[in-house]
């Protein structure tokens, strides 16, 4: 072919897309022919066995129903994997030096009509080398090729080449997949990274089941998704555990959880439960909440300091203190005195839980009432110990003093007491000083009068709180169960007859009735994200939910707002215990560009050496702005920056700020004429809400503010700075003086805004 008629690189990615449309073409086929066998599964297993008997039925039928049930059950699941929504289910393709074999790599895995695959699952062994081969270490592959596609149409190809000496005639298009993929501007939804994980997030993903697996690395080396991609290989080839435990992610806000919840739908996954720190105790308490203490009452409620105080509110009664019991049997007057009846409470506490143990108080009761009663006295009056017994507790002032003395307890009920400041300086005393009395009673104080509505978020109670509530629902026990009579059936002829109770019944009932069973739903394993934020209290919270899991922790300690490290290195060290544990460390940035990455690292290391500072892949050329405006009336600065930035940029800006502000300032930007485009593009967050999220650009208000209302202080700056994958500006509210935040550092006014 002359020169002049070579096809140029349009003709060749054209042509490339087209043998590659045509087997992505070949896969929807044969995926729409295994939906529809599916479906037929379904609909078969719906009309078998129907009857329209009446009588009483057979051993037969109900096996017949039982295999009904799971054949729908198996069509349903295939069919929920096969019917959700892929961003581009086939993704991936490796071409191997040795001989002419290409493998497809895909969300799900597919097969053709003669059983061979059409498409790997990206977890299976065979795909391994999608992600691990490297131009050091091909693994025999000499071309990876990236597919993106929008649902069934592929649309462009990243390919990067790992053996030069393999096929000379392979051709190679594009920049490489990672570098196109972080160009992209970010939506509201957090994107899987299946096509473009790398090496050291593979080995992460798929390390061992067992024990304690530590992802750690700084901001933007995508600890998060790479988390949520080692949920989906978990559940891909540990199917039966997993499925039957059920796997636990757990994030710091609702915001975070809607951010993330479309990755594992996306990988073939679905079973899986995301829940918020605020929403984790729903199980237990029937509610969440989301409201955030200040940084004192934070630090304090999440403190290991509270058990001590905590147990001192189960065990005082809710009576007053100088109490006593009277009884009058047969014309003697009984008396337990105050004395008495604590020295009964602490006995029986030390071996029941509190709403478990009413039985066992009462029969303690009874017995110190019974040896009040002189021998000669009882035998006198021909008084047997069943008698006297009888005698007592059908007194009703016997009944009023226990119902008042040992009431059923909720959560709710007892954390409430700790707002009464006399009662807290009882319970606190030697753990808490007056200062701190005075934080915890204040932070309580709105939940007095509380009346629980279950499946509600509550304005009474804070995120701190509910790790609070939960402990102590674990320390009183649920409440008593009421058993009622064995039900019967009424036949026709009048005749009654005691229903049939099977050995699933029984099996039931007996889980029903457990008295150690406090309600919390316990996981196979436990995936925590944003780990070093989670407090003491919190950590004994989640242990509940696995106390036999294997567990994923993900986090990075200079991004803690947690002041105390070193409690909260003690508690992930009793978690971890001495199971078996590993740590992966993500060492690269493909978040932040590198002018915003050197701003932000300076900063965090000037307060906290030992942060693990990334390094960024990329670079933009353009620094961050580091801005100053008055600080009343910079409504107009603020504008014309959101202004700059839209115009720039295509995707998401987020304004970050303390959460003091966020109210103010949320009204100031709605009183904007913005563009509706521009606002569509546009949040306003505090800085503990923008955890584990990621924008184009990011505005930072106040920081100084930050630092100073935040539990974490410079660490949770640290977090607002490293949010934006392209633009950042920080805005100082100093008339026109750099932010105190900036004088350690040597850093230049950019300019006021």
């Amino acid at each position: 072919m002359t020169e002049e008629h070579s096809p140029n690189a349009s003709e060749i990615l054209a042509h490339e897309i087209a043998i590659e449309q045509a087997h992505v073409d070949t896969v929807y086929r044969h995926l729409a022919s295994a939906t529809e066998a599916a479906r037929n599964i379904q609909a078969e297993s719906r009309a078998k066995f129907l009857t329209d008997r009446a009588d009483w039925m057979r051993e037969e039928d109900g096996t017949a129903l039982f295999e009904r049930d799971a054949f729908a059950y198996q069509a349903a699941k295939r069919l929920a994997i096969l019917d959700a929504e892929h961003e581009g289910l086939v993704f991936g393709r490796l071409d191997f030096s040795t001989d002419e074999e290409k493998r497809y790599i895909g969300r799900i895995g597919v097969r053709d009509d003669d059983y061979e695959p059409l498409v790997l699952d990206w977890r299976a062994p065979a795909a391994e080398a999608f992600y691990r081969a490297t131009a050091a270490d091909p693994m025999g592959v000499s071309r990876r090729r990236v597919l993106r596609c929008r649902d069934d149409q592929v649309i462009g190809i990243e390919d990067d080449l790992l053996d030069e000496h393999g096929s000379s005639d392979l051709v190679v298009i594009g920049e490489g997949a990672l570098l196109a993929a972080l160009q992209r501007a970010r939506g509201p939804r957090m994107r899987d990274i299946v096509a473009t994980i790398q090496a050291e997030q593979d080995m992460a993903i798929r390390a061992p089941q067992q024990g304690v697996t530590v992802i750690s690395g700084g901001p933007g080396t995508g600890k998060t998704v790479v988390a949520l991609h080692r949920a989906a290989f978990l559940l891909y080839t540990y199917r039966k555990r997993m499925e039957a435990g059920g796997v636990l992610v757990v994030g710091p806000t609702d915001l975070f959880m809607s951010y993330i919840e479309r990755v594992l739908p996306g990988l073939g996954e679905d079973s899986v439960t995301l829940k918020s720190v605020g929403d984790l105790a729903t199980d237990v308490l029937g509610y969440g909440s989301q409201r955030v203490d200040d940084a004192e009452a934070t630090m304090l409620k999440g403190s290991l300091r509270m058990l001590p105080v905590l147990r001192r509110a189960v065990d005082e009664p809710m009576t007053p203190e100088k109490i006593r019991l009277r009884v009058s049997v047969k014309g003697e007057i009984l008396t337990l005195e105050a004395s008495d009846l604590n020295t009964i409470r602490r006995e029986v506490l030390s071996s029941h839980k509190a709403n478990r143990a009413r039985r066992a108080a009462e029969k303690a009761l009874t017995d110190a009432l019974w040896k009040k009663l002189p021998g000669d006295i009882a035998a006198l009056l021909d008084l047997s110990r069943e008698l006297f017994d009888d005698i007592v507790t059908s007194q009703a002032s016997y009944a009023m003093f226990v119902n008042a003395w040992w009431p059923t307890l909720t959560p709710e009920m007892v954390l409430t007491r700790l707002a009464d400041p006399s009662l807290l300086r009882k319970f606190a005393h030697g753990v808490l000083d007056a200062d701190e009395r005075h934080i915890l009673a204040d932070s309580l104080e709105h939940a007095r009068g509380f009346v629980p509505e279950p499946e509600q978020r509550h304005p009474h109670w804070s995120v701190s709180d509910i790790a609070l509530l939960d402990e102590l629902a674990a320390m009183i026990g649920p409440p008593p169960i009421e058993t009622e009579a064995d039900p019967t059936i009424v036949l026709a002829d009048g005749s009654e007859v005691s229903e049939l109770v099977t050995l699933a019944d029984r099996l039931t009932t007996g889980r029903e009735l457990d008295p150690d069973d406090d309600g919390a739903v316990t996981h196979a394993h436990v995936l925590v994200d944003e780990a070093q934020d989670i407090t003491p209290m919190q950590w004994r919270m989640l242990r509940r939910r696995g106390p036999q899991a294997s567990w994923t922790l993900v986090g990075d300690p200079a991004q803690s707002s947690y002041p105390d490290d070193a409690e909260t290195r003690r508690a992930m060290r009793n978690l971890i215990g001495r199971g078996p544990s590993r740590t992966f460390r993500l060492s690269t940035n493909y978040r932040s560009p590198a002018e915003i990455m050197d701003l932000a690292g300076q900063v965090i290391t000037t307060f906290y050496p030992d942060a693990d500072v990334p390094t960024s892949v990329r670079q933009t050329g353009v620094q961050p702005l580091l801005l100053t405006a008055p600080a009343r009336g910079f409504s107009d600065d603020l504008a014309r920056i959101i202004a700059q930035l839209a115009g720039e940029l295509e995707g998401s800006i987020a304004v970050i700020c303390a959460a003091g502000r966020v109210g103010s300032l949320r009204d100031t930007i709605n009183a904007m004429p913005l563009d509706p485009d521009i606002r569509a593009r546009l949040s306003v967050m505090t800085v503990l809400q923008v955890k584990g999220l990621e924008f184009d650009a990011a505005i930072v208000i106040a920081p100084d503010e930050i630092v100073e209302q935040t539990p974490g202080g410079v660490r949770v700056l640290y977090v607002a700075l490293t949010r934006p994958t392209q633009r950042l500006v920080t805005l100082d509210l100093t008339d026109g003086r750099p932010g105190a935040w900036r004088e350690s550092l040597a850093l230049p006014v950019t300019d006021s805004a």
